[in-house]
């Protein structure tokens, strides 16, 4: 812990993208530490959502602190670093909607299909927007990673998750369709940045011209937007879990 305080470079008063960066890793890491500390005092079938709320946050916090070192030291986006983050959080995010409701009867096969479809959201986002950025292929990638996004917007608001949502207590379909929300709305911003961060982001459109600006300004909403996501998701469900004993 000493380490982490020896290591941390100053950053300059107009250097917003970098302010944000720092931001988020304090933000992060003490929401994991709230969840954490909370998990031993909340009700056993609560309990491993708690705990997933502060590994989400607790990663996030690990890899907003590389991130903040990578944009100093480079000046560029961390775009690997991020979807090395979110490979690994908005799977667990989206592991949360299957155990909140795992009680009124979530299958496994829910969980896989949530995951699958993150993965493959994130994956092919990653190759749109890193490994094949080209105009001609960019919008290709993203479409297809849009379609998973709305695969996991549509299981949350009309498929298998807002079915067992509605056969659930209300406090249960409550938070279902409050993390609903951040999906469907909060979620909204990554597509946005990817459109606006990529050659051809909208079905082969040159949305931006100066592409690093548009970069440099989406990383402040991602940051701004991440930590609004990955702690809300977590106080959602810890007040779940102090409002069903």
């Amino acid at each position: 812990m000493l380490q982490f305080f020896l290591d941390i470079k100053p950053i300059a008063t107009d250097n917003y993208v970098a302010f944000t960066f720092f931001v988020g890793t304090m933000a992060m890491m003490a929401a994991a530490v709230f969840f954490f500390m909370e998990t031993s005092s909340t009700a056993p079938q609560w309990r491993t959502s708690v705990l997933v709320s502060g590994l989400i946050t607790f990663i996030a916090a690990v890899h907003y602190y590389y991130m903040r070192g990578y944009n100093l030291d480079t000046g560029d986006s961390p775009t690997f670093f991020r979807y090395v983050d979110w490979l690994l959080t908005v799977p667990l995010m989206c592991v949360e909607f299957y155990l909140i409701t795992k009680k009124v009867g979530a299958k496994v096969g829910l969980l896989w299909k949530l995951i699958f479809a993150s993965v493959v959201m994130l994956v092919t986002g990653y190759i749109g927007e890193a490994i094949h950025p080209e105009e001609t292929v960019s919008w290709v990638w993203g479409f297809v990673s849009g379609l998973a996004y709305f695969y996991i917007v549509y299981l949350v608001w009309f498929g298998d998750v807002a079915k067992l949502a509605s056969a659930a207590s209300p406090a249960v379909n409550s938070a279902v369709k409050t993390l609903g929300w951040f999906v469907l709305v909060g979620w909204a911003i990554y597509p946005l940045g990817y459109i606006l961060g990529t050659k051809g982001g909208l079905f082969g459109m040159e949305l931006v011209t100066d592409r690093a600006a548009a970069k440099a300004a989406m990383d402040i909403v991602y940051n701004i937007g991440d930590a609004i996501n990955k702690i809300g998701f977590g106080l959602v469900i810890y007040a779940l879990s102090r409002s069903e004993k």
